[in-house]
């Protein structure tokens, strides 16, 4: 079975997420619902494939992920944002093949929540890891479009990819329990660089990121607004804590994908 958790913190959207997920599923699922610190404007569907969870205060998407894995049963689990559409038998595409050293990753489009449809623009397939200079000397680890592979091995539909956006992967519980164990809050913070934590996790235990383009998500696009107030200076403490952590390692991750 797929354990699909979702992290919810005030979005608008969740209702239109889960009913995505419940009527594109071909497989048998759970969706766990982690109510982080709120409760949601409407009553969520009494679907028996839906349980919630709910943190009595707000304690952040890292510790959401965490709860709801372990709350979770299946033999696979997925991360899905709480606003995101889905298509036809991703779970089935998904699991198909998936090995137990792997986090997989869909296709990405970008999606109008107000309209719940995908939007006029390109998917995204390949994403690669970089360590981006922003405003006032700013430095964080950044996953990019990586347009040049994307056209080089098109006819490649599951493939290695070196960097996601994080808003979707699935991955075995053996790898959860083995490798990743939990998204740790402590210097980290509670809400970024899950993915940066998670791939450097899986690269030194021998594992891989991979694509599948033969299912696809819509993530909501950046232009429309997001639903948390993360404040700045605790964001920046949490790139200062990945880049402290894992830049050696890095340079030894660019050798090997030769950038």
């Amino acid at each position: 079975m797929l354990s699909i958790i979702i992290p919810s913190h005030n979005d608008l959207y969740l209702h239109k997420t889960i009913a995505s997920l419940l009527d594109n599923a071909q497989g048998e699922i759970e969706i766990v619902v982690v109510l982080d610190g709120y409760d949601p404007f409407r009553e969520i569907t009494t679907d028996p494939r839906v349980r919630i969870v709910r943190h009595a205060i707000n304690r952040g998407m890292r510790e959401a992920i965490n709860t709801g894995v372990a709350k979770s049963t299946g033999e696979y689990l997925m991360r899905v944002d709480e606003h995101c559409m889905f298509s036809t038998g991703y779970d089935r595409i998904l699991l198909d093949g998936i090995q137990d050293d792997w986090i997989v990753t869909p296709r990405r489009f970008f999606l109008d929540p107000v309209k719940w449809e995908v939007m006029p623009k390109r998917h995204i397939d390949y994403e690669k890891l970089l360590i981006v200079e922003k405003p006032g000397g700013r430095r964080k680890f950044s996953a990019v479009e990586w347009k040049g592979r994307a056209r080089e091995r098109a006819d490649i539909m599951v493939d290695e990819t070196m960097a996601m956006q994080g808003s979707v992967w699935i991955m075995s519980r053996k790898w959860w329990e083995s490798v990743i164990v939990r998204l740790n809050s402590n210097g980290y913070g509670t809400h970024y660089q899950d993915t940066t934590e998670m791939l450097f996790k899986t690269w030194k235990a021998g594992g891989k990121l991979m694509v599948n383009k033969n299912t696809w998500f819509a993530h909501k696009h950046r232009e429309f607004n997001r639903t948390h107030n993360y404040p700045g200076d605790l964001a920046d403490a949490s790139f200062r804590y990945a880049l402290d952590l894992w830049e050696a390692d890095y340079k030894e991750v660019k050798e090997r994908w030769g950038i």
